[in-house]
């Protein structure tokens, strides 16, 4: 039987990028996110192409928990368990501590640590059943260290990683294993925006502000890619990766080395 392979937030970006690699895999996907259904409908297309078989696509709304138990409780009764979790939905706002909107605050750690517990601990019966699975937190450079303005997003993904280890204390017996990946500079819709921020105010090309702001925080002065971390994915699913557990696995180009 297909192994299934839940990616949140893979309607684009990073996630959209794992969910491929993992279906180029022989994995059987279910996809998750919002964005215009043209969005999704392309994204279903994309993995449907690599696919064996047809990706199945859950708009669930993982701020809410109860949401999440609903969804993932109908695809493992249709579909069976969940052999590989990516936990990869995230958002961001940027504000000072003492001026960030507390419903931001709230909303950001519902889905950049909440969710990714709801997500983990509902599947994880499922795993240890069949005595496999796979846990990949897509967390950030941001949970292994922090930036300006950026509170919410630098807690949750600190809390993610410390999921992570915990997760992978818990499995450490059975072949169940959690890591977490921390991309730097990704490029991405989401990074896209912060590359036109920058080079408003900077009075610069998007070029020049990519440049400006890989220059700041990245020594290899080059973005990662969503394949790149597509590839990384794939192979901590891997027989090969079975002893890599409890990791946080800095992807950033030289970023935290500094």
């Amino acid at each position: 039987m297909t192994q299934l392979a839940l990616v949140t937030g893979s309607t684009s970006g990073i996630g959209l990028g794992i969910a491929i690699a993992l279906a180029e895999a022989g994995y059987r996907l279910v996809l998750n996110g919002f964005g215009e259904s043209e969005v999704i409908d392309q994204a279903v297309a994309d993995v449907a192409a690599v696919s064996a078989s047809s990706p199945i696509y859950v708009g669930t709304d993982l701020t809410q928990p109860q949401a999440i138990e609903t969804a993932l409780a109908e695809v493992i009764a249709s579909e069976g368990p969940i052999s590989v979790l990516v936990n990869n939905a995230g958002m961001q706002f940027t504000a000072p501590v003492d001026a960030f909107p507390t419903e931001k605050w709230d909303q950001i750690i519902a889905l950049n640590l909440s969710a990714a517990f709801h997500t983990t601990r509902l599947c994880l019966p499922g795993m240890k059943a069949q005595n496999f699975g796979r846990i990949i937190n897509i967390a950030s450079v941001h949970g292994l260290v922090a930036s300006i303005n950026k509170p919410a997003y630098v807690a949750a993904k600190h809390g993610l990683i410390g999921l992570t280890k915990a997760t992978a204390l818990e499995t450490a017996e059975i072949d169940i294993t959690c890591n977490a990946i921390c991309p730097g500079w990704t490029h991405t819709p989401l990074i896209q925006e912060q590359i036109e921020k920058r080079a408003m105010e900077l009075n610069i090309t998007s070029e020049a502000g990519g440049r400006a702001l890989l220059t700041e925080k990245q020594p290899s002065k080059q973005f990662v890619t969503t394949d790149q971390l597509g590839a990384l994915t794939r192979f901590l699913c891997t027989d090969a990766a079975s002893q890599i557990t409890g990791a946080s696995l800095p992807v950033d180009g030289g970023w935290t080395a500094q």
